[in-house]
This record gives structure tokens, sequence and C-alpha cells, in this order.
């Protein structure tokens, strides 16, 4: 009795708490003050809801486009023909974002599969867009009058008419109609692709004696340990584990004993979507490569990083080799070290490590060497915690405030919501949803989703930017708060770093606001982030052990999670690396009709670069960035090096990671710009020089690496 009154009374404080959050119509005066517009989604929630949304918004989208199309070429102005294009697809564009996050996020799976179509019929939109020869003809009558146009106004100018460019638009007709079949045919195997990959799935049964070493928590895990038959011994229980499902690939291949066990799981792993997979990549390939050549570019790697800051195919080549050749010595150290353990386990001296042995070994080196426990350190990341003290350090180092408010219309019950202002000024600034936890139907990894772009709107307002960080912490247990490991919360600074650069955003238009930057610079910002998890002074800020709150990590633990960090960087990037060099290398310049198969030529540069393969394995079949970062993988490591030196200027600075100064500067020369200058400008101006690659290499151990000294800023363009 006193329990069910306990419960009610809890209810009910919780319910007037709730009813006590402000609203968005709450800082409406503020924002009028700051001549801004604050404006929250409105979420669908039926299929056929979902459908028409995005109906209307691309039929509005349509009839935008008719007048630009319509109108007299003596008559057109900057704004009815480039800002007009700006306005109608960042409307159009709010639509799918929409759509995307239901699609993510809903907890009905019809509601799902209705966005998920919704999306489909934008993205068949959107290439249909650049063939409209009415809306062509309006923006090239505009650029005829050889328009005098400067900063942001210039740049939506260039990339719009290179974007018609790129698109085959000042080809002749019947070329221009090729591409555009091409781009069609292309697209459609791109799902193909990606489809064939979630549905790739291959479990492989295992005894306990094959998993010796393999925690007992993974053992035990819902749909791991299999129900012996009845009348047989106990003890011959299987286990059933499925290499398509990452976190259980990963459990059996570092903390497998036996080898065969780990060759087994990673050829199984590395061949998943063979059968179908190899084909449709090699499809794509081809169609990449006449698209480009139709286009006048010689390579796709070309045509791919032309928008990029790597601007070629060649530059962003050069960069990746010259990294494979400065990580070569303490690569091959690390190898070496990974190879005496292995001979003192196999009594083999000669023994070599495969791509199957290196995450064990580089797991028994953490363990032994450096005594860090991955999993003790989670008693100190009680979720929570973690997330209130991330909020601290930004909103301080940011010159921000973050205000929890009542959400209109919540997907799920534990969803947030908070606005974001100013801390001088009270301006508002955005507002961002939190979906921490995993559940059934809902997007599996950690993502930042943008909703409503920040933009400038024609009646001069700015419209206030609102996005959604949609993630999957491990979820409170009945004993225990959300515990995360410290990867975890690497990933939990990572994450909310593209947040705060999608709603601090100043840039004029859709197409610049945020984090709608370059590819290859896109992750600096929140790589850079990720050092702040691994600084001593930050980490006191925050983390503590949940049962006793006095208990900080200490710092010879810190010390020692840093230097196996460091111990593993060569192993760890020249993976990298070798998926950087093959996919730029299968897209590469070819004769149209030459051979060109996918596993035929990336095994032998994983295996050249990284460690021996088996030769029965197809990697590539499985590597969804093959659709997406296509010719871009690189794009990864390029930003590595931009955070490593972006992150000197707090290091340099008197409070470090938690200087003022730095943080103010980050948030005006990165964040508020987005695209609406070059990136590189932004760069060099929050660093106050010129761009130098010097940090990565001391970060990953490499030293004497030649060119690779040189800023990571790739050649200068190139006419096609």
């Amino acid at each position: 009795m006193k329990t069910t009154l306990l419960l009610c009374a809890l209810s009910l404080s919780l319910t007037l708490r709730a009813e006590n959050l402000k609203t968005v119509d709450d800082f409406a005066a503020a924002a009028a003050k700051a001549n801004a517009v604050l404006a929250l989604p409105d979420w669908e929630h039926t299929p056929e809801a979902v459908e028409s949304a995005m109906k209307n918004a691309i039929d509005n989208a349509n009839k935008a486009l008719d007048q630009i199309g319509a109108q007299d070429p003596g008559k057109v102005t900057f704004q009815n023909t480039v800002v007009a294009l700006d306005d109608l697809t960042w409307q159009a564009g709010n639509a799918a974002n929409r759509a995307v996050v239901i699609k993510e996020s809903s907890t009905d799976p019809k509601v799902r599969e209705a966005a998920e179509n919704a999306f489909k019929t934008f993205q068949d939109w959107v290439v249909g867009i650049d063939y409209r020869e009415d809306v062509y003809k309006a923006l090239k009558a505009f650029a005829d009058t050889k328009p005098k146009l400067s900063g942001e106004d210039k740049k939506l100018f260039d990339e719009t008419m290179r974007d018609y460019r790129r698109a085959g638009l000042d080809l002749p007709p019947a070329k221009r109609k090729e591409v555009e079949d091409l781009r069609k045919q292309l697209a459609k195997l791109g799902t193909d692709f990606d489809t064939n990959i979630v549905n790739a799935k291959v479990p492989v049964v295992f005894t306990k004696a094959e998993l010796d070493g393999v925690p007992d928590s993974f053992l035990q895990s819902p749909g791991v340990k299999n129900s012996p038959p009845p009348g047989t011994d106990v003890t011959t229980a299987s286990y059933t584990v499925l290499p398509n499902v990452t976190w259980q690939f990963i459990a059996v291949e570092e903390n497998a004993k036996n080898e065969t066990t780990r060759k087994k799981l990673y050829v199984v792993h590395d061949s998943l979507a063979k059968d179908t997979n190899r084909t449709v990549l090699n499809q794509m390939l081809d169609l990449r490569n006449k698209i480009a050549l139709r286009l006048g570019y010689k390579s796709w790697d070309d045509y791919q990083t032309e928008v990029k800051m790597a601007k070629t195919g060649a530059g962003a080549k050069k960069y990746i080799d010259d990294l494979v050749s400065g990580i070569q010595p303490k690569f091959a150290a690390e190898v070496a070290e990974l190879q005496k353990m292995k001979a003192a386990d196999t009594k083999d001296p000669n023994a070599k490590i495969g791509v199957w042995d290196w995450r064990y070994y580089d797991n028994q080196l953490v363990k032994q060497k450096y005594a860090v426990d991955k999993e003790a350190l989670r008693d100190f990341f009680p979720f929570q915690k973690v997330l209130e003290g991330m909020f601290n350090i930004y909103q301080n180092i940011f010159g921000l405030k973050f205000e929890k408010i009542a959400a209109p219309y919540k997907w799920i019950d534990d969803l947030q919501l908070y606005m974001v202002t100013d801390s001088a000024t009270g301006e508002p600034l955005g507002m961002f949803y939190l979906d921490m936890f995993p559940r059934e139907g809902k997007f599996n990894h950690f993502a930042e989703f943008g909703i409503i772009s920040g933009k400038q709107l024609a009646n001069g307002k700015y419209q206030r930017p609102v996005c959604a960080l949609l993630c999957n912490f491990p979820p409170p247990s009945a004993d225990k708060p959300s515990l995360m490991t410290h990867s975890d919360v690497e990933t939990l600074f990572h994450e909310f770093g593209h947040c705060l650069h999608e709603i601090t955003t100043r840039a004029k238009y859709g197409r610049f606001g945020g984090t709608h930057v370059p590819g290859d610079f896109v992750e600096a910002p929140s790589q850079m982030l990720q050092n702040w998890v691994w600084d001593k002074k930050v980490l006191d800020t925050f983390a503590a052990d949940y049962r006793d709150p006095s208990r900080k990590i200490p710092a010879d633990l810190i010390k020692k999670m840093n230097d196996a960090k460091k111990a593993t960087a060569g192993v760890f990037y020249r993976r990298q690396f070798a998926f950087a060099s093959l996919d730029l290398a299968m897209h590469d310049a070819h004769p149209e009709n030459a051979q060109w198969d996918c596993v035929d030529i990336s095994n032998p540069i994983l295996e050249k670069v990284f460690l021996p393969i088996d030769p029965s394995t197809t990697m590539v079949t499985y590597f969804g960035h093959m659709n997406g970062y296509d010719a871009g993988y690189y794009g990864y490591a390029w930003a590595d090096a931009i955070a490593a030196d972006m992150a000197t200027v707090f290091e340099k600075a008197p409070q470090g990671y938690l200087d003022k100064n730095a943080g103010m500067k980050l948030r005006k020369e990165i964040y508020e710009q987005g695209d609406g200058r070059d990136v590189t400008v932004s760069i060099e101006k929050f660093l106050g020089r010129r761009q130098s690659v010097e940090p990565f290499l001391k970060k990953i151990g490499v030293k004497g690496a030649g060119d690779t000294k040189k800023a990571p800023a790739g050649p200068s363009k190139e006419a096609h």
C-alpha cells in the first residue's frame, strides 16, 4: 500500500516537474529581439501522413522550380534564380530530414517503412532537379550576365553552376540523357548493395571450448547460448555467433584464445555478401567510371574529390601513400611485438600475425603491458553524470546555455529536448533532441541528424536549427545505472560536437549551414573533441565511481590508457590507410571496358598495406562505405590530421581543453561559418597560421615522414 502511494506521489511529482519545464514559446520574445525564428518540426505519426508530407513537399518544390523556369530570361536576378533554388531545396530537404529521423527512430514498423519509401522518393526527385532544362536555362541566363558577386553569394553561385556542370548539363542532350540514366542505375545498385549487406547473415556455431577466453557475459547474452537437445549432457551446450552483428564479432575476435576460432569467424565475416555484392560492386565501379569519363574526368576519384579539400584523386592518393610509408617503422615494431606474443602462445618462433589475430593480441597487449581493464572503467562513467559533465564543459568553453524544455511530441517516453541559447546575450540558437538508448527497429549506431537547417529566410529573419542525437548507449539495469565504456564517452563527446556545429551556425544559405561542409572536413571538429576524454583535468570534472563519487580515475591509469592508445596506433591507423588505399585504387583511372574486379584489386592492397589475409575472403563485398564514402574513405585520415592540428590551439591555451578563449574562437571561426567560406580559410583563421600535419604525425608516432609534413591541403584546383 505504501509502495503504491509512493509511486503515485512520485508520478505526480514527475508530471508537475514536466509541466514546469519551459516551452519553445517562452523563448519567442528573445528570438524576436535577435531577428530569429524558432520552430519545432511537425512530426507525422501515420504512414499516410508521412507519405502525404513528402508528396506535398515535392509538389511545393516543383511549383517553385516551375516559377524559376518560366521567367523571362531578360529579368533573371540572383534572388529569383540561385537563391530561389537554395530556398526550395532547403524547404524540401527539411521534409526529407524529418523522414530520415522517423525512419530511424519510430516505434511503428509501418511508419518506418513509409518514411524509408518517402526518402527514396525524395532521392529520385533530387536527381531529377539536375535535369530540369527550364531551370538550368534561367540560371544560365543569369550566369551570362557575368554578375559581380562576393563572399557567400559568390560561393553559392559558383557551386550551384558547378553542380550543373557535374551533372552533365553542358553536354549535348543525348550525352546528358546518358549520364542521367547511368546515375539512376547507379543509385538503384547502391540501394541493392546496402540491402545485400543488411541481409547478409551467416550464423557460426561454436562449442564452449572453442570460445575459451570469451567473457561469460557474452556467452550468456540472449540468443548466443543454444539449449542442448533433450537427453544430452548440458556440458555439450553450443553457442551461435552472428558475424554480421559487430559487437559479437569483435567480442570473439578480441578474446577467443583459439586461433582456429578467430580465423573461422573472420573468414565468414569478411566473405559476407560475397555471392551478391561482388557482381553489384563491379557494376557500380563500371557505372561510376562511365559517368566520370562522360563528364570529362579521368577517374571517379577525380570526380568525387573535386568538391572536397583534396581536389583530385592524385592529391588524396599521395596523402595516404605518404602516411603508409611514414607509419611503416611504428607499424612494423608493433606487429613484431604482437608476433612475439603469438610465438610464445603457439610455441612457434616463426608465427605470423594475420588479419584474424590483430584484435586478440592488441587486446592482450593492453591488458598485460598497460593493465587497462576496459570493463572496470565503466564504473566511472554513469550515463547521466557523463551527459551533465559534458554539457557543463561545452556550455562553459563555447559560451552557451542548454535548457531542457517540454517536447510537444515524443516518439519515445525518455526523449529529451533542449534549447541552446547564447549565455551572454540570451539569444536562442536552436534546439536538439536526445534519443540515447537502444530499442527494436531503431537506428543501431551513433549519429547526429540535422532536422531543420539554419538559413536566412526571405524576410531577413534567421531560421535557427533543430537536430537530434540518435545513440545506443547501454541502458540502465535493475541494480545499476547506465554505465558507459570509455569508448562510449568518446563517442558522446564526438557526436555532440556535430550537434554544436549544426546549431551555432550563422551561414546565410541552407546549402552552407552547420555540418554542410566538404566530406573530408566534416568529421574534423568532432574528432578534435575526442581529445577531451583522454585528459585528467577534463575527466575529473565528471568521471567518478557511481558507488563512491569521491573516487576519481587515478592519474596513473589515465596515463596507461594514453600509453596503450599510442602503443597500438600503428596497427589501428595502418588498417585505416589500407581501406583508404584500396578504395582509391578501385576508383582510379582505367579504360572503360577493362577487366576491373573489386576483389582482385582490393585484396592484394589489404594484404600489402595491412596484414596477411585469407585469399578466399572478399572484404569489400561487406564494406558498406563503398556506397556513400566511395573514393572518400581517405577523408577519415584527412580530417584526423586537421583535428590534431586544431587541438593544438587548446593544448597551448592557458586553461588547456577547458579554455574559454580557444572555445569561443572555435565557435566563431569554425562552427558559425559552416561552409559559407572556404573551410581552409576557416581552419587557418582558427589556427592563426598555415595548416600542419605535424601534430597528427606525432600523435600516431610517425617520424621523418618526408612529404607527409606538408599540410593536408591538397593541390590547387584543376580544370576538367
